[in-house]
């Protein structure tokens, strides 16, 4: 089903150069009497250090680093996210691993851009984005009636009891220049209103290009025939899993008993999301091919400055996995710029 297995290994004296990286980057989580999280000594820290987190921490980064030299060596069009597993590690010997992954099967393109001129064409996608003076006012008056909403459990010290039934507009602040600054960085109402206007426009243009770029992968995904990996149907089912537990942990809730609630297990979940998946999944290898033909590859600077940022926001970001995620991001973006023009 179009996968590879790489087995491969990294000679002990060049693993050892990673050693102190690692240490640099496990020492940030490091807090001792005395000491900031973050500020440890370089030698104090090294003794604080577990042999093997570090000795995990330096395979990252080799295989991180390795990883793409192998592919291009062994010219692997290698797409998706690469399953990982290191089957030796040990101070002074070789660093050895497997690596599971999807390449490119045949793909029956349908013609893209036949279909992307066409649906370029319809009337729905190419008439300009208007605001007029009742949805301004709309929003506005919403975005004072929320302040008063807020102003009200503000006074009564309760933000959790909702009972106080609708609140109406002589409860609303003045819609004058001193709100409008007190809410933001706006010179009078004026300019509070054209900026609204503005972001509504914008809101508005976003969802017009948003449902034609759907309405084009669409008939794409239709038109493609190609056998997906299973690989990619895994991944996709688990991004799906991963932003349905943060949305649930967001909520304040664990996903746990969200489960237990619902009564499903996290198999009846992905099995659900299995078409979901499939689509996706197929999608990724759509955009993959088309970016190949009309080599829409983003540059290496742009993936490296993306990776810096991501792993920047978040400390534990798997660096390799944080560069595939961004370079297939930048594909995406630049696939779909394209097909946009036809």
């Amino acid at each position: 089903k179009s996968q590879i297995e790489i087995e491969s290994s990294i000679e002990a004296v060049d693993f050892a150069n990673y050693e102190k990286k690692a240490v640099e980057r496990l020492i940030k989580d490091i807090e001792l009497p005395g000491f900031r999280k973050g500020h440890v000594p370089l030698d104090m820290a090294r003794k604080n250090i577990n042999e093997m987190m570090l000795l995990e921490e330096m395979a990252g980064l080799a295989i991180n680093e390795a990883y793409p030299k192998i592919l291009e060596s062994e010219k692997i069009d290698a797409i998706g996210r690469p399953e990982i597993s290191i089957t030796k590690i040990a101070k002074g010997y070789d660093l050895e691993f497997k690596i599971v992954t999807a390449v490119l099967p045949e793909v029956v393109l349908a013609d893209y851009n036949k279909i992307a001129t066409e649906e370029n064409k319809k009337d729905d996608y190419r008439k300009e984005i208007t605001i007029t003076d009742e949805e301004t006012e709309k929003t506005i008056n919403e975005i004072r009636k929320s302040h008063a909403h807020k102003k009200m459990h503000e006074e009564s010290g309760d933000k959790d009891n909702h009972d106080h039934g609708e609140i109406t507009e002589d409860k609303w602040p003045e819609l004058n220049d001193e709100f409008v600054k007190s809410i933001g960085k706006f010179e009078n109402v004026e300019d509070f209103k054209n900026k609204v206007r503005e972001n509504m426009k914008m809101e508005k243009e976003m969802m017009q290009k948003d449902k034609r770029r759907l309405s084009i992968v669409e008939k794409i995904i239709n038109e493609t025939s190609v056998e997906i990996p299973e690989i990619l149907i895994d991944g996709e089912t688990q991004k799906l899993l991963y932003r349905m537990e943060a949305d649930i942990t967001n909520m304040g809730l664990k996903f746990e008993d969200y489960l237990k609630q619902v009564g499903k297990t996290v198999e009846d979940l992905k099995k659900e999301w299995r078409t979901e998946a499939e689509k996706r999944a197929k999608l990724e290898m759509i955009i993959f091919k088309i970016s190949e033909i009309e080599k829409l590859k983003p540059l290496k600077e742009e993936i490296e400055k993306e990776v810096e940022n991501i792993t920047k926001i978040y400390k534990d970001a798997d660096p390799l996995r944080a560069q595939v995620y961004i370079e297939q991001m930048l594909t995406n973006e630049k696939v779909f710029s394209f097909l946009e023009t036809r």
